[in-house]
């Protein structure tokens, strides 16, 4: 599904592409997060995606104008992982609800792999 308000002039139709690639954006600007996750279903492999696949680790769904987002995440080894997930939802939080004007339902983080410096 999409996200879609009605104007008095026309409709808006938002993409979940759209979503997901601001809140892959988001993320990576957030302390501790290296980046997003692909997993390969065949081997059970993590890799870390480059910034131009940063959406191939994040789904969206959007049902009545209300978002859900999954994140695939890789952080960086030492850091407190609750901190870096509280961040990472509180900040997408805001700045998808502040770009598309809808709530977001629900964030959900996987921490699919820790990298080290």
């Amino acid at each position: 599904m999409t996200g879609r308000f009605g104007t008095n002039i026309g409709d808006i139709t938002i993409d979940n592409e759209v979503v997901a690639k601001v809140a892959g954006l988001t993320a990576i600007e957030c302390y501790g997060i290296v980046g997003m996750a692909s997993i390969n279903v065949t081997n059970g492999f993590v890799r870390l995606l480059k910034r131009e696949s940063l959406t191939k680790g994040i789904k969206v769904d959007i049902e009545n104008n209300v978002i859900t987002i999954d994140f695939h995440v890789v952080i960086e080894y030492g850091i407190n992982i609750r901190a870096v997930a509280d961040n990472l939802i509180s900040t997408v939080k805001y700045k998808i609800e502040k770009f598309t004007g809808m709530d977001v339902g629900k964030i959900n983080i996987f921490v699919e792999g820790v990298r080290v410096d």
